[in-house]
């Protein structure tokens, strides 16, 4: 598929890590690792806006027989380190530490979000607003805050994150009348409820939500199922966007009839179109160490989104060597793309992405590509 306008616009060299909330504290070398999974919305002046997860990695984290994690506390930014022979190291994203009877690791990098200020249309940078950074301001967030994901409904803006720590991997709130300046809300989700995305309207009255809660069983579907068990993007509903009920009936479900949703979560917020809720949401082909993620999309019944009224199993994003070509001596991970918002633009959607954990990616969608034609399918 080819896209009037399909480019990274946000890169690891765009930032300016002199200005980082890390700055100065550890006294030792950072680097960006990527600056990716990018929230998007609308501002009031009509530019974009751009809450790009910065992931920040040590330079050199293995000294004296020891690999470091940055941690966050309230006095300021640490290191902590685990001996060598104690993890494995095969991810350059994380470090696994064996025992205990369950998976339990450490990341290679600490994130935060940083606002970045585009034109309209998404094709130029305008602004980097480093002084609005959001970056760990409590304990279950000392890991790292990550892959903000925005909506607006009403005048509010709302912001959801995935919050990491030791003590849970959680998803906290933000709150914003402009977009720009947040107040933390605090976790709305707990353990592993991942991919959590407010529709931008109220459903019966009520704030919507996707979410993506993970786990390490998953019963059988009977034999000759339409589905395939493992995760798939459910539904909530709440009176005030703090407090929420996991829906009765299921979302969107990974599909017996293709492998490459074998595992599947959250994209970009439900976005009201003539014809239902549009939802962007990823897929996940087993591949290699990560598997390969692409872009897919469903229309969902503007009153019970658990229905699906139309979707397509072909990807409507694919992961693009192309883009990253120029820079591909930063890669350190491939086939990915990771879709995290949608803004409206008249004849087309501007649909912001993560490209290969690396750098953020702005794609012009014809609307055309989500009505119904040949190659849609009922839910």
């Amino acid at each position: 598929m080819t896209f009037a306008f399909d480019q990274l616009v946000f890169a690891p060299a765009d930032v300016d890590l002199t200005r980082s909330p890390l700055a100065g504290q550890l006294g030792v070398e950072t680097y960006v690792l990527g600056a990716f999974n990018p929230g998007m919305t609308r501002l009031a002046n009509g530019n974009l806006l751009l809450m790009v997860r910065i992931a920040e990695a040590l330079r050199h984290p293995v000294k004296d027989q020891q690999i470091h994690a940055i941690r966050w506390t309230a006095d300021g930014y640490v290191m902590d380190g685990w001996p060598l022979e104690m993890v494995d190291t095969r991810d350059p994203r994380k470090f696994l530490i064996p025992g205990g009877g369950w998976k339990v690791m450490a990341l290679t990098s600490l994130s935060w979000l940083l606002p970045v200020e585009l034109s309209a249309d998404g094709t130029e940078l305008v602004e980097v607003h480093y002084e609005r950074a959001i970056a760990p301001r409590a304990d279950y967030q000392c890991y790292g805050v990550e892959d903000a994901r925005i909506s607006k409904v009403g005048d509010r803006y709302l912001m959801t994150t995935c919050s990491v720590s030791p003590e849970r991997h959680c998803t906290t709130l933000y709150s914003s009348d402009d977009a720009l300046d947040w107040t933390l809300e605090g976790i709305v989700l707990d353990h592993q409820n991942k991919d959590m995305l407010i529709f931008e309207g109220k459903v019966g009255g009520k704030f919507f939500a996707q979410t993506r809660p993970l786990g390490d069983l998953y019963f059988a579907y009977p034999p000759g199922s339409e589905w395939r068990s493992g995760p798939s993007i459910n539904l909530s509903a709440s009176p005030d966007a703090l407090h929420w009920k996991p829906y009765d009936r299921p979302g969107i479900r990974p599909h017996a009839a293709t492998v490459a949703t074998a595992r599947m979560g959250g994209g970009s917020p439900p976005v009201m179109t003539e014809d239902g809720w549009l939802t962007l949401w990823h897929g996940v082909e087993p591949s290699g160490v990560v598997g390969i993620y692409r872009t897919y999309w469903s229309i969902l019944d503007r009153d019970d989104p658990s229905v699906v009224v139309r979707t397509c199993h072909d990807a409507v994003l694919e992961p693009a060597p192309t883009l990253t070509e120029p820079i591909k001596e930063l890669m350190y991970l491939d086939n990915v793309v990771f879709t995290t918002g949608i803004a409206d633009a008249g004849d087309h959607w501007v649909v912001a992405s993560g490209e290969a954990d690396l750098a953020c990616r702005i794609t012009h969608i014809d609307k055309q590509v989500f009505a119904q034609r040949e190659g849609t399918v009922p839910g």
